[in-house]
């Protein structure tokens, strides 16, 4: 229990910064054809779908670090160089 709460208090702005960009990476590599188009994800319904529902917006979500890719990939850079300086 202590632990866990030491763990908190010592979890600043750049570890929430790294799990946000994290899980824009796995938003970013997610296949339309093999994952999203089966499920009934694919672009194409959102445009069909009320684009205020939830499901409209994590679609537009998910195209959309998709296609931030290159920024993505500066991102990534960026945090790897800050790792490797800072230890």
């Amino acid at each position: 229990m202590d632990a866990m709460l030491y763990m908190i208090q010592n979890m600043g702005l750049w570890t929430l910064l790294e799990g946000c960009l994290l899980i824009a990476n796995a938003l970013a590599i997610l296949n339309e054809d093999r994952f999203l188009a089966p499920r009934g994800w694919s672009f194409q319904e959102y445009s069909g779908v009320k684009r205020n529902s939830i499901k409209g917006q994590i679609i537009g979500l998910i195209y959309a670090t998709q296609y931030l890719r290159v920024l993505l990939i500066m991102f990534n850079s960026l945090c790897i160089v800050v790792k490797l300086v800072s230890g």
